[in-house]
């Protein structure tokens, strides 16, 4: 297992496949090299099903092998070569057609105004929340404008879900949720069900969630998890109090908590992990032990 240092990026991997790799690198891949071409829910039209109406994977292929991204004259089960198999499928952008956009012309994101929003699915943030990093999913809202609101924190999914559905959560506010990450839930969990009740409660488009967890691609909304530092460890997350003010750049990639250093670090000499979150045994303590930040990829060593 490779353990090596990026110059100039400011940050460690750990890497299984001794590939050096740094979270800075998903923006250089993901937001400026890698084009949305799916026009499928919860941010597009369509469903996957719709995909097999307007022509079905090979629309999509064609699309990479004419954008020199696939190997065509790679044998496939059919006995001939990629580029022979798709020898008669029209090309996306001679289809009449909306469900697959043409590789030279990928879809925007709706609602989204950033620079090269065709191709920004996800971006690294920084700033005195996350002050190693986050990860912000752009889904359908404007991001070209800063995003300012109080804070309402929960030490847990569970709490924050029955506060959605019990309306406790209001428009404007920053959803936060934390003793979310890897050491702290342990194991990094999903946060699938506050956000989606988020969405179901109209306040989607009005109300961020914060959290050191995870999501899956199916969420939906103003989501930014893998805050690292995790709260578990003591960090900004960890000190966030009901009514701060937290603001949201997407543009210039920074999340940021607006209170001073001085009152951080008198919160910080209270600050006690939860006691709910310290009953861990087991092989869930020895993860806990041994995982390292989601800034460097969860792993263990």
């Amino acid at each position: 297992m490779g353990t090596r240092a990026l110059t100039g990026l400011g940050c460690r991997t750990w890497c299984r496949a001794d590939v050096d790799l740094c979270i800075e690198d998903f923006n250089r891949i993901d937001c400026y090299r890698v084009p949305l071409l799916g026009n499928f829910k919860p941010h597009g039209k369509y469903h996957i099903a719709d995909l097999h109406t307007a022509g079905g994977l090979p629309i999509l292929i064609k699309e990479l092998l004419d954008a020199g991204l696939l190997h065509g004259d790679c044998l496939t089960v059919t006995g001939k070569t990629v580029t022979e198999n798709l020898a008669s499928v029209s090309k996306a952008s001679d289809l009449t057609q909306d469900v697959v956009y043409p590789f030279s012309k990928p879809s925007p994101l709706p609602g989204t105004t950033l620079p090269l929003s065709s191709y920004t699915q996800c971006l690294h943030l920084d700033g005195s929340l996350a002050t190693d990093s986050a990860v912000l999913k752009l889904s359908g809202k404007v991001f070209d404008k800063p995003f300012k609101g109080p804070a309402i924190v929960f030490d847990g999914e569970g709490p924050a879900y029955d506060a959605i559905m019990g309306g406790q959560v209001k428009p404007g506010q920053v959803l936060v949720i934390r003793y979310e990450g890897p050491k702290g839930s342990p194991g990094m969990s999903e946060m699938l069900s506050p956000g989606s009740a988020l969405v179901g409660a109209g306040l989607g488009k009005t109300v961020p969630l914060i959290t050191d967890g995870c999501f899956s691609g199916a969420s939906h909304g103003i989501m930014i998890g893998h805050v690292t530092p995790e709260a578990f460890v003591g960090r900004p997350i960890a000190l966030v109090e009901n009514g701060d003010m937290i603001s949201i750049d997407a543009v210039n990639r920074r999340v940021d908590l607006e209170v001073s250093k001085e009152v951080l670090t008198a919160r910080k000499a209270c600050w006690k992990i939860p006691q709910e979150r310290q009953k861990v045994k087991g092989l869930l303590a020895k993860y806990r032990r041994s995982v390292s930040s989601a800034h460097t990829g969860a792993v263990t060593s």
